[in-house]
């Protein structure tokens, strides 16, 4: 692979290859030595590596000593005569091995028939195997090569990277003669194959090096893609030295060697990874990321985990990597292939044109003379959809001149209103903003969010880099004003258009995360920064009030929906003082839910959106009705009571049967639940008049509905392990549960609801697996006593990986005259089933539970009394509680 001025030296001190020579004369077989030297030279490797030598002679180096035992190997067999030759393929041919790289070697014939190399052939593999060595070999004459290489590109580019190690260099030389690019394989076949064999690959990767868990291999900005660029400048150009990769215009200097730098950093990762595992791993999982950044020399500051700064590092270093492979690439296309090519050009402005649908500078020397183009050529590809991209020569242009966007640069008014006219376009402005971080502008322009590139979270409820994850939420703004996502987002879809200025949610999604890293609450650093920003940008003093509101309060209506009882008029009261108006609430909706898709893809489900939709809804209501005038707590259960008694009539239900048991529900039961879930649960109830079984209602969403859960209604005698049993068996079932209504009647009897979802976060809607539920709730629950088994499936390893510690917050809720108990845990199968079994042990009646998985962790909250019904006030009582949940829930 081409290196930045490096040309690795054999370095005698890792193998002496005469003492072990001398020492194979003694020896009556030469395994044991072979073995004993293939482990020496790993050891002295790794002392080097870890006393931080350079990672290029590491692995040059291993290649070196490799060729040397399989020289010596070689010649130790009785070969018949020079029409077979060893040849290193692959990334062994290219002299790289990894602690636990495969030895990719090709046993080369001049001559289709085999037979005369039969054993000696098959005695020099089985040696290699004996002595421990893991090698990946074939065995093809010239004509399979030809043969081969002509139906499969994967042949070809490992024919492309060979060194011969032991026979006669002339088989090589046939073997190239006959793989030419006029022969078979051209260079644009060549390259339109590897072209579509990477977008598969990256394809496989969801087309981000932005992964938790990336394979530093194959993942975009991984080090196929530093191959990939490799094999394509060796088939245009043959064997390469550094001057001339340079020269002929393949890429500058500068370009050389982010490209050399990001290879010798993913050579030490790759490096510790096979050293530390043991065995060829690719994959950074979490389980190594934390001992590599040690290794590395990392230490947690305030703030940061060592893991955080190592991954920095890491995401800084493949994004700078894709950027280059995606420019380079276009580059040799454009330039190279397609140099003949007359394409259509048409001028957009003094500045820059299209040509073949790619915008590019008219003039070189654009940037250095106006340095505002940089920010002018995005404007003009939001304004003109039709433009697919820029063009390479451009892109490098780019990346060349961005240095000039400094103090000066950014405080310049006409900077300010380009950025602001893009911002206000009607165009894709997401998109824009995506490629100017993809060029390295955006974190250039706005330094603030410079900081914020390859900034890494450790935990798995943020699936992206702070960048990545800003970017994503920008995209879902951007898909809400299309068309087809009425159906997915109606909600979002509907408001998105109604925004009086859309420019000001671009802005708040832009700093809503910025401030993280930093140490201290990042919601409010970046407000300071959006404050800042809208003032710069010469915004009226009410909508830079409205962005720094924004992205001050933006986690407040995700927390209020997950956290607090939305039924509540009192919680929704109280958001809609926080919101103050409409406008406010529409833009923090919008700018809501697309924060939670772009957060986690698992984040997004039906119960979450119908959460969101109902407290946007309410709130609405509120703020239509005035906060001066808002609804009545008595009010609410009047309305709610008589919208049920006309539904009931209208179906021909008794009236005196209904009322009879509505007696004993008490009032909080109509605040809960609306008229049509009275009216579904109060037809069962009477239906089940009678029967000592359980009543297992269960609802689920219609096939048209996007949003919602499957809601379980469980109505029967109240027992003090009635939840706990419940959680298990739902547990048992694969179930999760996401909200609970827990009442019990005057009778004492249960009105117990519960949202759940399926393993997927889907809402279940199958009829035969909905009547496996019934049945198998009925059972369990018929006689709580006989507690359901907890579900003991295995931790996942992601899971075991994070030390959540078990933390417990006990507030009052006077308003309601119970206590809110807050839970922050680690999450693990039959987590529930536990807590419900702490609160029957330490007399604990439940009333009511909002159920929230977030990556590794959960935060739950639950209302909680006595037995009496009564707050838990006592600070003795609450503490033991506390401690019991530690105890169980902290291991």
């Amino acid at each position: 692979m081409l290196l930045h001025h490096y040309r690795f030296q054999p370095d005698e001190s890792l193998f002496d290859v005469a003492a072990f020579c001398t020492e194979l004369e003694g020896e009556r077989s030469p395994i044991a030595p072979f073995k004993q030297a293939l482990r020496e030279i790993q050891e002295r490797l790794d002392e080097r590596f870890r006393a931080g030598a350079d990672i290029r002679d590491l692995v040059h180096g291993r290649a070196w000593c490799l060729d040397r035992l399989l020289e010596i190997a070689w010649s130790r067999h009785a070969w018949p005569d020079s029409g077979v030759a060893l040849l290193a393929v692959g990334g062994y041919g290219r002299g790289e091995l990894h602690p636990y790289s495969d030895v990719d070697l090709l046993l080369l014939l001049e001559e289709d028939d085999d037979a005369p190399y039969r054993e000696p052939l098959t005695d020099f593999i089985t040696f290699l195997w004996d002595i421990g060595l893991e090698i990946g070999h074939s065995v093809r004459s010239l004509n399979d090569c030809e043969r081969e290489a002509r139906a499969d590109v994967t042949v070809i580019t490992n024919l492309l990277e060979t060194r011969t190690l032991a026979g006669g260099e002339h088989l090589r030389d046939a073997m190239r003669e006959r793989l030419r690019t006029d022969r078979l394989w051209p260079a644009d076949a060549f390259f339109e194959a590897k072209w579509q064999e990477q977008i598969a690959r990256h394809y496989r990767y969801n087309n981000s090096e932005y992964h938790l868990e990336p394979n530093i291999k194959s993942s975009p900005g991984g080090l196929r893609d530093i191959q990939m660029i490799g094999w394509v400048a060796k088939r245009q150009f043959g064997e390469l030295r550094y001057e001339e990769v340079v020269d002929n215009g393949f890429m500058n200097d500068a370009e050389l060697r982010i490209l050399s730098q990001g290879q010798a950093f993913l050579w030490q990762v790759r490096y510790a990874l096979h050293m530390l595992t043991g065995r060829a791993e690719d994959r950074l999982l979490f389980d190594h990321q934390r001992t590599i950044a040690t290794l590395f020399g990392y230490r947690d500051i305030p703030g940061r985990l060592a893991v955080e700064q190592f991954m920095k590092r890491y995401y800084r270093h493949v994004t700078a990597l894709a950027g280059l492979n995606d420019m380079l690439l276009q580059h040799f296309d454009e330039v190279i292939l397609r140099a003949d090519e007359v394409l259509e050009t048409r001028p957009l402005n003094d500045r820059f044109e299209v040509k073949g649908g790619y915008i590019q500078a008219r003039d070189e020397r654009i940037f250095r003379y106006r340095p505002a183009a940089m920010l002018e050529l995005f404007l003009l590809m939001a304004q003109h959809p039709e433009i697919e991209g820029v063009r390479a020569s451009t892109i490098r242009l780019i990346r060349d001149h961005r240095h000039l966007m400094d103090d000066l640069y950014r405080d310049d008014v006409r900077h300010q209103s380009l950025f602001m006219e893009l911002l206000r376009s009607s165009g894709n402005v997401a998109r824009q903003l995506r490629r100017m971080n993809r060029y390295g502008v955006l974190g250039k322009y706005l330094p603030e969010f410079g900081q914020a590139v390859g900034l890494m979270q450790h935990d798995l409820f943020h699936s992206y880099t702070v960048d990545a994850h800003t970017l994503g939420l920008l995209k879902f703004v951007q898909r809400f004003r299309e068309p087809r996502c009425r159906e997915e987002f109606p909600v979002a879809a509907a408001l998105v258009h109604q925004l009086p200025k859309l420019e000001l949610l671009w802005i708040a999604g832009l700093y809503h995360d910025i401030g993280k890293g930093r140490g201290g609450d990042h919601s409010l650093l970046g407000a300071r920064d959006a404050e800042e920003f809208c003032e710069r940008h010469g915004l009226s003093p009410r909508d830079t009030r409205l962005v720094s509101w924004l992205v001050k309060h933006h986690l407040l209506m995700s927390k209020t929906s997950q956290k607090r009882d939305i039924t509540d008029p009192d919680v929704i009261r109280e958001f809609a003082t926080q919101m103050r108006d409409e406008v406010h609430l529409d833009y923090l909706y919008v700018l809501t839910v697309a924060d939670i898709n772009a957060t986690n893809p698992t984040l997004w489900n039906g119960w979450r959106a119908s959460l969101l939709r109902q407290l946007h809804a309410e709130t609405k209501r509120a703020l239509r009705r005035g906060l001066e005038n808002p609804l009545d707590r008595d009010d609410w259960v009047r309305e709610t009571r008589e919208e049920a008694r006309s539904l009931l009539a209208n179906v021909g239900i008794d009236p005196t049967r209904f009322e009879r048991l509505w007696e004993s529900l008490g009032e909080d039961y109509f605040v809960q639940y609306a008229p049509s879930e009275i009216v579904w649960q109060t037809q069962g109830i009477l239906d089940h008049d009678g029967s000592d079984l359980p009543l297992i209602l269960i609802s689920a969403p219609t096939e048209d509905m996007t949003e919602g859960g499957t809601k379980v209604f469980i109505h029967t005698r109240s027992v003090d392990d009635l939840f706990a049993a419940t959680a298990a068996a739902m547990e048992q079932l694969g179930l999760s549960i996401h909200d609970a209504r827990i009442a019990t009647s005057s009778s004492d009897w249960t009105l117990n609801t519960f949202i759940v979802l399926d393993e997927d976060g889907q809402p279940i809607r199958d009829r035969e697996r909905l009547e496996t539920m019934r049945r198998h709730l009925v059972e369990e629950l018929d006689d709580p006593d006989d507690y359901p088994q907890i579900v003991t499936r295995h931790t996942p390893r992601q899971l075991k990986h994070f030390k959540v510690p078990t933390r417990v917050v006990i507030e009052q809720d006077p308003a309601n005259e119970r206590t809110m108990l807050e839970l922050t845990a680690p999450d693990r199968p039959g987590l529930l089933a536990r807590v419900g079994r702490i609160f029957m042990e330490q007399g604990i009646a439940l009333s009511a539970a909002k159920i929230a998985t977030l990556g590794e962790k959960v935060e739950d909250v639950f209302f909680i009394t006595d037995r009496n019904g009564a707050p838990i006030t006592d600070a003795e009582r609450q503490q033991r509680l506390r401690e019991r949940l530690v105890e169980v829930l902290d291991v």
